[in-house]
C-alpha cells in the first residue's frame, strides 16, 4: 500500500505541493504555539540576586483557583522576620537573611536619576542581601550608619563620593558611599537598621508591613541543599510559605515574572483556536484539490476490485507521505518562529528580556499528532464518496461531478453559518475584550459553513447567472458560466479559502481596532486632568509631590492615582469562576480629574474596604450597589469589599476599582504611581508644572492628551502582538490559497487540451479562464464581505454604538487587491503553461 501510494504521489506533484505547504505552515504555526504555551507554564528567570542562595522561603505568588491553571499574583507578599531566626538555627544553614526590597534611587550631581537596579521599586535592600548575591565583587566596606549607603557597579560612583539618595518616597538625603558592588541583580544597601526603617520594616513600627520582610534567603554547607531544603519544608508547613530552590529561586526575585508566564498562557490559548482552525481548513481544502484530481485513478482501482477501505487507506496513506516530508522543516521553522516571537515580546515589553523559551520535544510531538490526524481525518473524508460508490458509477463520475451536492453537507455549512449569526451577538451582550474576540470567532466559523455549503450555493449561483446570459454571448464567456455550473465543487473549493482570508483578516483586524477607539473613547472621556505627574524613575512618587503639585498656581485639582491587579471570585452558570483584572487605585476625591460614568452611587463614598465596578461587571456578576464581592489583592490577601459606585466606562478604566485604603500595604510599594492634575488650561499653569518637575529629581510631567505626532505611540503592546499574529496568519493563508489555485487549474490540463482540438483557440482558453478568475475573485470578495458584516455591524454597536466598526479605511481596498491579484496571477500562470503542451501530448500524459 506504501509504494502504491507513492508511485501515485510521484505523478501528482504539482497537486501534492499544495498539501506540502500547508501542512509545513501549518506545522509552523502550531509548533510556534506549542512553544509559547510550554514556555509559560515551564520557563524560568535566572537567579540574578539570588544566585548565592542556596534556599529560600518566600510567599506562595499565585493564586489557586479550583479546577483551572494558578494566576499570577505580582504584588509582593510578605514573610513574618520571627523565620529568620528559626531558620538559621537548622543543621547545615551557614547565613540566613531576610531580605527587604523597597524604592530607592541615586540621584547625581547636576539630578539626573542614575542606574540602581533593574526596577527601582525593589532597588533598596539592606546590606546583609548582599550575602545572597553570586559571587559579588565588593570595593569598599560594609555601611555603618545612617549616613552611609553602598552603590551597585553601574551607577558609576566611586567609593568616598557623596550621592543622594531617594529612599521609598522620602525627599533626596545625602550618603556617603562605603563600598561599591559588582554583581548580578545588585542595587543600592543600606545599613541593616537604616533599610527596615526606611522600609517601615521595623518590628517596633506601626506600619502595615512591620515585622515581616519579603523573603529568606539560606546558605548552607556544601552538599547540605536537599537536607535543609527538607528540613525548611518541614518548618513552614501549612503557613502558605514556599521553598524554592535551583531554577526555581528566579521566581522569588521577581513576582511579576509569573504575570509574564501567565500571560504566555493565554497568549497561546487564544492563538491555538484560530491556529487549528486555521490549519484544519487549509489541509482540508489543499487536500480535497488533490484527491478530486485522483478521482479517475482511484475510481478504477475500485473497478479493478479495491474494496472502498483499501481505497481510503490509499488516499490516506499517500498524503501522509507528503506530510511526513514537510513537517520536519515545518516544526524547526516553528522553533524559529517562536524565538521571533518572544523577541517581539520581549521587545514591545510584553515579557522580561530576561525570560527565555522552553524548547523540548514536546510541542514536535504535539504538532506531529495534530497534523498527522488532520491529514488522515481530511484525506479519508475526501475519498469517501468515490470509495463508497458502485465501481461503474465511480468511473463514470471521475471525469464530472456529482450533479447535486451532498444535502448533509449543504445543512451541515448553513448550520454553522447561522450559529456564526448568533456568536456575533455576543459584543452586544458582553462589552469586554471576551465579548469582542467571538466576532473573528464567528467569521470563520462562518466561512467553514461556505466551505461546506459552497457547492451547492455556487451552483445556484451559476444556473442563473447562465439563464440570464443574452443570446450571442462571447464564447469566453459561455464556457466560464458552464465550469461554475458544472464544477461548482470545485470552484466552491477556491473561492471558500479566499473568502475566509477576507474574513479573517476583516474581522480579525476590525476587532482589534474597534477595542481600541473604544478604550481610547472611554479613556479621553472619562480623563478630566490634562497632565499626569509620574515618578517612574523613582519606583514611585515621592510623598511630598502632591501637596507641591496643589500648591502650583493654576492647578484646580490634583489625585493620586494607583495601580495593582485582583483576582475576582465569582459564580458563572452555577459554577466557581475566578478571573485576575487590573485595577485602579483611586480616592473619594478623584472625581475632579477623572469620571468613570459612574450611574449609580459615587465615587467620594470610595473610603475603607469599598470598591466601585462596571456595570458590565455588576450585570453579569452579580455585583450591584450595595453588593458584597470576594477579591483576592495583588499579594493574595482576600477581602471582601462593599460595592459603592457602578460606572460606564469599564472598557477604559477597567472592571474594579479599590479605594486606597482597602489597597494599602498591599501593593510592592505604597508611593502612588501618578497624579493626575487638572489645571485652569493657561499657560501659566503648564509652565508651573514643568518647573516644578525640574526642579525635583525624577519627576516627568506629561499631557494626558494623544499625542498627534506619534498616533502609534499610546497603543497597548499587545495590539501590535495580534496584528504581528495577523500578518503571520494571512501569509500562510495566501501562500496556501496560491498553492491550491494553482493546483486546481493545473489539474485541468485535460479540460484545456480537449477545448483546444475541437477548435477553441488559445486567445479564447485565456480568455474563458481570466473570467473564471473574476468570478472566483468577486465570489470571494461578496460572499467575505457578506460573512463578516454582521460580526462587524454588531461589533460596532456595542462597542461603539453605530452599526460600523473602526479601523484603517485602506483595509479593504487593500484586501480587494489582494484578492483579486492572487486569484488572477494563480489562475493565468498555470494556464499559460498549459497552452504551451500540444494538446495530444496533454491527453496522453493524464
Amino acid at each position: 500500500m506504501l509504494y502504491l501510494a507513492w508511485r501515485m504521489a510521484a505523478h501528482r506533484v504539482t497537486a501534492l505541493l499544495a498539501v506540502a505547504c500547508a501542512v509545513l505552515g501549518g506545522a509552523a504555526l502550531i509548533t510556534t504555539t506549542g512553544v509559547l504555551a510550554e514556555s509559560g507554564l515551564r520557563s524560568q528567570l535566572p537567579p540574578g540576586r539570588l544566585g548565592g542562595a542556596d534556599v529560600v522561603v518566600a510567599a506562595d505568588q499565585e493564586f489557586h483557583p479550583r479546577g483551572d491553571l494558578p494566576i499570577a499574583l505580582p504584588e509582593r507578599a510578605t514573610v513574618p522576620d520571627r523565620l529568620v531566626d528559626r531558620l538559621a538555627a537548622l543543621p547545615g544553614v551557614t547565613a540566613a537573611v531576610g531580605d527587604i526590597g523597597f524604592p530607592a534611587a541615586l540621584v547625581g550631581p547636576r539630578g539626573q536619576v542614575l542606574a540602581s537596579a533593574d526596577d527601582p521599586r525593589t532597588a533598596g535592600h539592606g546590606w546583609s542581601s548582599t550575602k545572597l548575591l553570586a559571587d559579588p565583587r565588593v570595593t569598599g566596606r560594609a555601611p555603618s550608619g545612617a549616613g552611609e549607603v553602598a552603590v551597585t557597579a553601574a551607577a558609576g560612583v566611586a567609593v568616598g563620593e557623596r550621592v543622594e539618595v531617594v529612599a521609598n518616597g522620602r525627599p533626596a538625603t545625602a550618603y556617603r558611599v562605603s563600598a561599591v558592588v559588582d554583581a548580578p541583580g545588585a542595587g543600592v544597601y543600606f545599613a541593616d537598621g537604616t533599610a527596615s526603617r526606611l522600609a517601615g520594616r521595623g518590628g517596633d513600627g506601626d506600619g502595615t508591613r512591620a515585622g515581616t520582610v519579603d523573603l529568606i534567603g539560606l546558605r548552607v554547607d556544601d552538599g547540605a541543599g536537599d537536607r535543609v531544603a527538607s528540613a525548611v519544608r518541614e518548618q513552614v508547613a501549612g503557613t502558605g510559605l514556599e521553598v524554592v530552590t535551583g531554577a526555581d529561586r528566579g521566581e522569588a526575585v521577581e513576582p511579576g515574572v509569573g504575570s509574564a508566564r501567565s500571560l504566555l498562557i493565554l497568549l497561546a490559548g487564544s492563538l491555538a483556536g484560530i491556529v487549528l482552525l486555521i490549519t484544519g481548513f487549509v489541509v482540508a481544502g489543499a487536500l480535497g484539490v488533490t484527491i478530486a484530481g485522483q478521482r479517475r485513478d482511484l475510481a478504477l482501482m475500485r473497478a479493478v476490485g479495491a474494496t472502498p477501505k483499501q481505497i481510503r487507506r490509499l488516499a490516506a496513506a499517500q498524503s501522509s507521505v507528503v506530510a511526513a516530508l514537510a513537517l520536519v522543516p515545518g516544526v524547526a521553522l516553528g522553533y524559529l518562529l517562536a524565538g521571533r516571537f518572544r523577541e517581539l515580546l520581549a521587545g514591545r515589553g510584553v515579557l522580561p528580556d530576561e525570560l527565555p523559551l522552553t524548547l523540548s520535544p514536546l510541542p514536535a510531538l504535539a504538532t506531529l499528532l495534530l497534523v498527522a490526524a488532520a491529514v488522515q481525518l481530511s484525506a479519508r473524508c475526501a475519498a469517501w464518496r468515490t470509495s463508497r460508490r458502485p465501481a461503474t458509477e465511480a468511473v463514470a463520475e471521475s471525469r464530472s461531478e456529482p450533479r447535486r451536492p451532498s444535502r448533509v453537507r449543504t445543512g451541515a455549512g448553513l448550520l454553522l453559518m447561522l450559529g456564526a449569526c448568533v456568536l456575533s451577538a455576543a459584543p452586544l451582550m458582553s462589552r469586554t475584550v471576551l465579548g469582542a474576540s467571538a466576532t473573528s470567532i464567528a467569521g470563520i466559523l462562518a466561512a467553514i459553513g461556505l466551505a461546506l455549503s459552497g457547492p451547492a450555493l455556487v451552483q445556484r449561483a451559476g444556473a442563473a447567472a447562465a439563464g440570464r446570459l443574452r443570446p450571442g454571448v462571447a464564447a469566453p464567456t459561455w464556457l466560464a458560466l458552464a465550469n461554475v455550473r458544472g464544477y461548482a465543487l470545485r470552484l466552491a473549493g477556491v473561492i471558500s479559502p479566499l473568502a475566509m482570508a477576507v474574513v479573517f483578516v476583516l474581522t480579525y483586524t476590525f476587532a482589534q481596532t474597534t477595542v481600541l477607539a473604544a478604550t481610547s473613547d472611554d479613556t479621553r472621556g472619562g480623563t478630566l486632568a490634562q497632565y499626569e505627574v509620574t515618578a517612574p524613575a523613582l519606583g514611585g512618587l515621592p510623598a511630598d509631590t502632591l501637596p507641591a503639585v496643589r500648591e502650583v498656581p493654576g492647578v484646580r485639582a490634583a489625585a493620586p492615582v494607583g495601580t495593582t491587579t485582583v483576582v475576582w471570585e465569582y459564580e458563572e452558570f452555577g459554577e466557581p469562576a475566578a478571573e485576575s483584572a487590573s485595577a485602579m487605585v483611586l480616592g473619594p476625591d478623584t472625581g475632579d480629574v477623572v469620571d468613570l460614568g459612574v450611574t449609580e452611587g459615587g465615587l467620594d463614598r470610595l473610603t475603607g474596604d469599598t470598591v466601585a465596578v462596571s456595570g458590565e461587571a455588576a450585570r453579569t456578576r452579580g455585583a450591584g450597589l450595595g453588593e458584597r464581592v470576594r477579591l483576592v489583592l495583588g499579594d493574595g490577601t482576600q477581602v471582601d469589599a462593599r460595592v459603592v459606585a457602578v460606572y460606564d466606562r469599564g472598557l477604559g478604566f477597567g472592571p474594579v476599582v479599590l479605594s486606597r485604603e482597602l489597597a494599602a500595604g498591599h501593593t510592592t510599594t505604597d508611593l502612588d504611581r501618578s497624579v493626575l492634575v487638572r489645571t485652569d488650561g493657561t499657560d501659566a499653569a503648564a509652565r508651573g508644572l514643568t518647573a516644578l518637575a525640574a526642579d525635583r529629581a525624577g519627576l516627568a510631567v506629561a499631557s494626558t492628551a494623544p499625542d498627534a505626532d506619534s498616533p502609534g505611540a499610546d497603543t497597548p503592546p499587545e495590539v501590535w502582538v495580534n496584528l504581528a499574529t495577523v500578518v503571520v496568519l494571512l501569509g500562510y493563508l495566501l501562500l496556501s490559497i496560491a498553492n491550491k489555485l494553482v493546483a486546481a487549474t493545473a489539474q485541468r490540463r485535460a479540460e484545456i487540451a480537449a477545448l483546444r482540438l475541437v477548435g477553441t483557440t488559445p486567445r479564447q482558453v485565456r480568455a474563458m479562464m481570466r473570467r473564471e478568475a473574476a468570478v472566483v475573485a468577486a465570489a470571494a470578495l461578496v460572499s467575505g464581505l457578506l460573512l463578516s458584516a454582521l460580526p462587524l455591524a454588531l461589533l460596532g454597536q456595542g462597542f461603539l454604538g453605530r452599526p460600523w466598526p473602526a479601523g484603517p479605511a485602506w483595509l479593504l481596498p487593500a484586501v480587494a487587491a489582494t484578492v483579486v491579484l492572487t486569484a488572477y496571477v494563480t489562475i493565468e500562470l498555470p494556464t499559460r503553461h498549459a497552452l504551451r503542451t500540444p494538446p495530444a501530448d496533454a491527453l496522453r500524459a493524464v
